[in-house]
Order: structure tokens, then sequence, then C-alpha cells
């Protein structure tokens, strides 16, 4: 057979055989639809609907959103999580910033340093928050420095003052090691010789920070941003373990919220309507950073 018998003939075969690369999308797109897409779209319906586990679901239109804007507990869960936010972002996008510059040298045992950051990150929240549990009580550890000191004890869990922060402290530090390796990437692929130039033009060390690598890291930032925002927003497991919202709702956030309507008050449609109106502004919050980020760009 000729090449061109065969280049028409594998010609064909490509042609009748177009879907072959999407068959092996079909168990992801699968396992997708059954564990997002469908629940997303049940949740949606909840929204509008009344339901308790026990009684047939009831179409009630927006009674769910109107009752949302009359429930004080939901203003004070999306304060909490706003502020959440807040306290969030700073210990999470700047810091791990300079995390990444101090791994980012080349030495000997320099690797295992890295891992020894990532770790918590691969850790579950719930083993650490009940590690963080112990060592923030009022015979923890923290407080048994803080008396050596002369500084304690401070009830970091049953003060309204001092819980949320505390919850954000560890939501932070778990979280961490995942920015510092976002910023690393992004730090190894600033290009050297603009460092260089900028050595030689005689900028010291804070200048080239500013100047050369943090507008190299624009759109890093944008991602650590974006991540760190939803992750704040969406905070439950810390929440749960340490402190159960208290103490009196000062930790109640828009995540711990749904979860209590749903699996405490068996109120289904009321907890799915609040988490429509989550996701709609970690929605908007993704898209004003995005919308920001680009103008930047241009």
């Amino acid at each position: 057979m000729s090449v061109t018998g065969m280049s028409g003939l594998n010609g064909r075969v490509v042609g009748q055989r177009w879907y072959t690369p999407y068959l092996f999308m079909v168990p992801g797109l699968l396992l997708y639809a059954a564990m997002f897409a469908w629940p997303a779209v049940i949740a949606v319906q909840l929204a509008f609907s009344d339901y308790d586990i026990v009684n047939p679901i009831r179409w009630t239109g927006l009674d769910n959103f109107a009752r949302l804007a009359d429930d004080p507990r939901a203003w004070i869960a999306l304060r909490n999580s706003l502020l959440f936010v807040v306290m969030f972002l700073p210990l999470t996008v700047v810091a791990p910033l300079f995390l990444a510059m101090l791994v980012n040298v080349k030495l000997r045992a320099i690797q295992a340093f890295r891992m020894l950051y990532y770790l918590p990150v691969i850790t579950s929240m719930v083993a650490v928050a009940v590690a963080w549990k112990y060592v923030f009580n009022r015979e923890g550890v923290v407080n048994w420095m803080l008396q050596l000191a002369g500084l304690g004890p401070i009830d970091f869990l049953f003060d309204r003052h001092w819980a949320l922060p505390t919850v954000v402290l560890l939501e932070a530090w778990k979280n961490a090691g995942l920015f510092m390796m976002i910023y690393l990437a992004g730090l190894q692929a600033v290009p050297a010789d603009h460092l260089e130039a900028a050595r030689i033009d005689g900028a010291n060390g804070r200048q080239r920070l500013w100047h050369v690598i943090v507008p190299s890291l624009r759109p890093t930032f944008a991602v650590t941003l974006i991540l760190s925002m939803l992750e704040a927003m969406r905070a439950f497991e810390s929440v749960y373990v340490l402190t159960r919202g208290g103490p009196l709702d000062s930790t109640l956030t828009l995540g711990y919220y749904i979860w209590s309507k749903a699996f405490e008050d068996y109120d289904m449609g009321y907890a799915s309507a609040v988490g429509l109106v989550l996701w709609a502004i970690m929605i908007v919050l993704a898209a004003v950073n995005l919308a920001v980020t680009r103008r930047k760009d241009v």
C-alpha cells in the first residue's frame, strides 16, 4: 500500500474516532457530576424550598432569602467571616512570601526545611485543631509561657475578643506552607538577570524586593489572594473543633452557620439559601480580585 493510501486510511480512522480523547474524560466527568454538579443543582433547588429531611420538599420561593435578610445570627456570621478574611489575608498573602524567600536558597538541608514548612498542609485539619485546642487552653503550653512572662493566663478559646483571632491564626499556620510553595515557584521563575542588573545598579535588598520581585510575582499574588479569600470564607473545621461558634457567636462563621442549620436544626432549605449566598459572595470576591489584577497588568 502506498504512503498516500496509508495516510488516507489513517485519516479515515482518525476521523471515525474523533471521540476517543473524550472517552478518557468520561470517568472524571461522571465523578464530577456525581460529587459536585448534581449536589450543587440539588442545593440550589433546596434554597427555594422548605425541607427538614422528614417531610417532603415544599417549594417556598424566596421565603428563605427573606428570612435570611431578617436573621441577626446570619449577619453576625457574615461579619465574622469578613473579619476572618481581613485578619487571614496578611498572614497568608504577605507572610508566606518572606518564608518563600527564606527557603529560596541553595543549602544542603533546605529540602527538609521546606518539607517541615509544608507538613501542616497535608495534616488533617481536625487533628491540627485538636492539638491547638490543648495548646491554647487555659492550662496549655502557651498560657504556661505567658504566665512565666507575667502576661497570662488568657482564655484564648473562651474569650470573645481572642477566640476569632486564635482560629484565624490556626488556619493561617496550617495553610502557610501551601502559599509558601506557590511563592517559591514564582520566585524561582523571576529572571536572574533582572535581579543581577538591579544589584549592579546599586539596589539594596529592599529595593530589589519592591521593584523587581514584587512586580514579577503579580500573577502569583492574584492566585494566593483568591485562594486565601476562598479559604477564609469557607472556614468550618477549625471553628467546629475549637469553639463551635462561641463564645457568644464571636466565631460564628458562615461555613459553621450553614452546618449548624443543616445538621443541628435540620433546616436544609434555609441552610442551602445561606450556602447560595456564601457561594455568591465568594464569586464576587474572586471576580473583583481578578478585575483589579487584570487592570494592573494592562
